[in-house]
């Protein structure tokens, strides 16, 4: 990959830097007949871009060039003796390492014409040069820049601003992600693409790049996308370099700060200590020479939560002329090591002064209490580790906002989606415009809505209420999680294309809900009475009436036959009827007994039942109860017909019609 640039969340100045200014191309200034500029050396392609025009007549400009300027200069800085290869080489180079975009040399009062050892220097260089004749003076070329940029900004305003509203119409579309994409890819002339945290595509629009700019974008998405934060579960060793050598006399050691559990007294783990170690020093040491005073401690490791009190390690046996008072060195202590034994101990040598440190190899329970030292020389330290008692979050790398790269002539950017999930947005182009950047982050932002989570309650009262759910909780206790009041339920299914995940959380988010499901093509999503749904473009919805939460199953079966009247219908939007009818005039237990007992036939085939409710519902329309309930016309006559034979009715009489209907409301 070439060229790969991490735009990070603060900015970071680069250098050399080139004014806040859109660039203009240089074959934009020599188009000007009113300044009549002549290039006359350097590269000719319509790659180099003025940012800025500035005059000097210093020998060496380069301390006030920014970068990207048309060095305009007369050639007062030139003497005949000077007008050599040499300089004009030297001069050149200069201008070119400062990031000069071209030279314009300015004809009379000085030169008449352009010396020639100017122009081989910037034809050597590549960098062009051109010739300003007498009468065109450089604040015209100045004035001129400075017009073509207002002009380059004015158009890129207007370019930006007409993307957005494109871009914010298309996100209130039916189909809103692939729109936002389709829109972008449309206004960058490339490719952009949707993906998901697993750096799966989710959806795409625009003409794809080559296989290699592909693969290569997808690979930068991983620079924006959020790193998990890892845990250090209990128990685990952490480890640490190991001990740097003992560091000379009168070294400053230091030592990292304890962290929060660090108790009381604890002064954390330090470098091998100096000669001038104060006693009492409880840090990690190597073998002190043989002034250490005497009492300064050596590293122990932490003892087993096993270990008596006051024990730190597990002894060896000493020999008759151990000195009271030796410190020892010793490994993980094990449960029987007796109380108040500090280290373990390998029998000194007879030249042993009181106080040196020793280290002893084998343990053994049978030290006498109050020995304190190691002894040297130590074995090959084994890898050094802190066990972590609990849990610890280990900080993940900060990551960008942006990521850019050219691949295989391809322009790539991957824009991470500010709602945290790690969805990232990918756009591939094969150039790059001015404003290309603005677009694409007004595309971000928008994809970030869409695909965010719309809150309407607490990520942790959903989660507890999902899991009450699933431990058997009834309704009505955890309704009060997702809020208080009557609820409805809506059923949604689009008019054209199929329901996916990202169209169905941008309808919750347009209803004011974040309760969605997505089950066989149709969006259920549970909604507070108070947030009266309304119409949404490109679908059609079926809403139940306000129920308790002990009634929610009664309102997903409202919702659902809604829907079914109105995708029948080719209505936006069917409520569940509310009205008092004449079945509110009888008791509610003989209604429903009147009702078993004259559906009763139908009780084993629930197909004709849904098939004779929505029959009814449409007025014995065959065509209408096919669209709604998705089958063939003469599935629906069969059904019916079967329905008509098993009740022993005619299904044509009002009266039985009437009946029929009064029965199915209270089933």
């Amino acid at each position: 990959m070439e060229g790969m640039h991490i735009v990070p969340d603060a900015p970071v100045p680069l250098a050399p830097a080139v004014p806040p200014t859109p660039p203009i191309p240089l074959s934009a200034l020599l188009a000007r007949e009113d300044l009549a500029l002549r290039r006359i050396a350097g590269p000719a392609g319509p790659d180099t871009a003025i940012h800025w025009a500035h005059t000097s007549e210093m020998a060496d400009p380069y301390p006030y060039l920014l970068g990207g300027e048309l060095l305009l200069t007369a050639g007062v800085h030139v003497t005949p003796a000077d007008a050599t290869g040499a300089y004009f080489d030297t001069y050149v180079s200069r201008v070119a390492a400062a990031g000069g975009a071209a030279i314009g040399f300015g004809l009379a009062p000085v030169h008449d014409t352009v010396p020639p050892a100017l122009v081989a220097a910037c034809e050597a260089h590549g960098l062009p040069l051109l010739e300003v004749p007498p009468q065109t003076t450089f604040s015209g070329v100045a004035r001129a820049v400075w017009q073509l940029m207002a002009q380059a900004r004015l158009a890129e305003l207007r370019r930006v601003t007409e993307a957005q509203q494109r871009l914010a119409a298309a996100a209130s579309r039916p189909d809103p992600v692939p729109s936002v994409l389709r829109q972008l890819a449309q206004r960058l002339s490339g490719w952009g693409v949707l993906y998901g945290p697993d750096g799966t595509e989710i959806a795409s629009a625009g003409r794809a790049p080559h296989e290699t700019a592909r693969q290569a974008l997808a690979h930068l998405t991983d620079v924006v996308r959020p790193a998990p934060t890892t845990m250090a579960s209990p128990g685990t060793t952490v480890r640490t370099p190991p001990p740097c050598p003992t560091p000379p006399p009168g070294t400053a050691v230091r030592t990292p700060p304890p962290s929060a559990t660090t108790p009381p007294g604890t002064t954390g783990r330090t470098a091998s200590p100096t000669p001038t170690t104060p006693p009492g020093t409880t840090g990690r040491t190597h073998p002190p020479s043989a002034t250490t005073p005497p009492g300064t401690t050596g590293r122990a490791p932490s003892p087993s939560p096993t270990t008596p009190p006051g024990t730190t390690g597990r002894t060896h046996p000493p020999s008759a002329t151990t000195p009271p008072g030796t410190t020892v060195r010793a490994p993980s202590p094990s449960p029987t090591t007796p109380p108040g034994t500090t280290g373990r101990t390998h029998p000194p040598s007879a030249t042993t002064p009181p106080g040196t440190t020793v280290r002893a190899p084998s343990p053994s329970p049978t030290t006498p209490p109050g020995t304190t030292g190691r002894t040297p020389p130590p074995s090959p330290p084994a890898p050094v580790g802190r066990p972590v008692a609990a849990a610890v979050p280990v900080a993940a790398r900060p990551v960008p906002s942006s990521a850019t790269d050219t691949v295989a002539g391809s322009h790539l950017a991957a824009y991470a989606l500010g709602a945290g999930q790690g969805f990232v947005l990918g756009v591939a182009s094969p150039h790059r415009e001015p404003g290309d950047h603005t677009i694409a982050s007004v595309a971000a932002v928008l994809l970030s809505l869409l695909t965010g989570e719309h809150r309407s309650g607490t990520g942790a009262a959903r989660s507890s209420a999902l899991v009450r759910v699933l431990l058997g909780a009834p309704p009505e206790e955890v309704a009060p999680l997702l809020g208080t009041g009557r609820w409805v339920v809506v059923h949604a299914r689009p008019d054209t294309q199929a329901a996916d995940a990202v169209a169905a959380s941008a309808l919750g988010a347009a209803l004011g809900s974040a309760l969605v499901d997505l089950a066989d093509g149709v969006v259920r999503v549970l909604l507070p009475a108070e947030r009266e749904p309304g119409p949404q473009p490109g679908w059609a919805l079926g809403v139940s009436t306000a129920v308790g939460p002990g009634d929610w199953t009664t309102a997903d079966a409202q919702a659902a036959r809604a829907l079914a009247r109105a995708r029948a219908t080719r209505t936006a939007l069917v409520g569940h009827g509310t009205r008092p009818g004449l079945a509110d005039l009888l008791p509610r237990d003989e209604a429903d007994a009147h009702a078993q007992a004259l559906l009763a036939p139908l009780g084993a085939a629930p197909a004709l039942t849904e098939t004779l409710r929505t029959w009814l519902s449409l007025h014995g329309s065959w065509d209408r109860t096919a669209v709604a309930l998705s089958v063939h016309r003469n599935t629906v006559r069969q059904r019916i017909a079967r329905c008509a034979a098993l009740l022993g009715t005619d299904l044509d009489d009002p009266d039985v019609r009437m009946e029929l209907w009064f029965a199915l409301r209270r089933a």
